[in-house]
């Protein structure tokens, strides 16, 4: 009973819509490379008060924060839907190129995530773990499919990746990302077994 009565209870629909209008503003100024947006801008955005942001978002770290895990929800919620539209192998080689694009949303957000990577939040390992996952998930699809090589885990290709992506302060670095990436796909799927 006590669980029941400690639940947060859900936004009413013109709270939610607020909510959502500020994470849009949020993501659309960081990505423009308005890194130092200020609440008051980000609200202005938005079409709400600042008490209303703050409502919300106790602070702009919070809402920086928020902003990077909705990213990942939707990076992290890609494998399935790839899964059911493409063979594994390409539903693989699909999402590789989808962590290569978020890596380019992190550029644009990296000076503001900057202002959480000092804190507590458990948010970079979450994103880590859960991006892990999602390739450990199409790994072992592609592995059963006789597609994909299977003595390479989730997260030793996140690390690749990392390794690749950590070019990006460099001019064209994204069209060079990728082609080594597509690099990266056409080594997992040499030495794979046949399904038989």
């Amino acid at each position: 009973m006590e669980a029941l009565l400690s639940a947060p209870r859900p936004l009413r629909a013109d709270a939610r819509r607020n909510r959502e209008a500020l994470l849009s503003a949020a993501r659309q100024a960081f990505l423009s490379g308005d890194t130092d947006a200020h609440v008051e801008e980000i609200a202005r955005s938005a079409g709400v008060a600042v008490g209303t942001l703050y409502r919300h978002f106790e602070t702009r770290e919070a809402l920086i924060e928020e902003v990077y895990r909705k990213e990942v929800d939707e990076l992290c919620a890609a494998p399935t839907d790839l899964l059911d539209h493409h063979a594994p192998d390409e539903a693989l080689r699909l999402f590789l190129l989808l962590l290569v694009d978020h890596a380019a949303v992190g550029k644009g957000m990296s000076v503001a995530l900057e202002s959480i990577m000092a804190t507590d939040s458990p948010v970079f390992g979450d994103a880590r773990t859960r991006m892990a996952n999602a390739l450990s998930l199409l790994l072992e699809a592609g592995s059963a499919a006789g597609t994909v090589r299977d003595d390479v885990t989730g997260p030793t290709l996140l690390r690749a990746l990392g390794g690749i992506c950590h070019m990006r302060a460099a001019e064209g670095w994204l069209a060079e990302a990728r082609q080594i990436t597509t690099l990266l796909f056409d080594g997992l799927r040499y030495g794979a077994t046949p399904a038989v």
